[in-house]
């Protein structure tokens, strides 16, 4: 199994951008997605996970201005980042929790600066 996130790149402050992460292999039903920051010298920390059924988990600090969703037939999330910031700049991390197995995609680098 394997993760390839893309969708990350430098933006302005109050600027939008839309993450995607892929899940290839053998995936199998009844898993959970989500994503993940981790900003310079900062601890990895919990945006939103969603579950096969479409149903959203978002950290109680990411709600609001982050929408996770997913395309189940291409085992596809999706992250919609809105009115960004400058301290939302991180590396994002695509995660898939499957089977008792956990998975992390490479990280994306999500610049917010002028």
């Amino acid at each position: 199994v394997q993760l390839q996130a893309s969708g990350g790149g430098l933006v302005q402050p109050g600027g939008s951008l839309r993450l995607s992460c892929a899940a290839l292999g053998s995936i199998f039903s009844g898993n959970v997605m989500g994503w993940y920051r981790q900003a310079p010298g900062k601890q990895r920390e919990l945006i939103a996970r969603i579950l096969n059924n479409g149903s959203p988990i978002y950290a109680n600090s990411m709600k609001g201005r982050f929408t996770i969703s997913r395309d189940n037939a291409k085992n596809t999330v999706y992250l919609q980042m809105n009115s960004l910031k400058p301290e939302d700049t991180a590396n994002y991390y695509c995660y898939l929790l499957m089977r008792g197995l956990e998975y992390w995609g490479q990280g994306t680098l999500v610049t917010v600066s002028s």
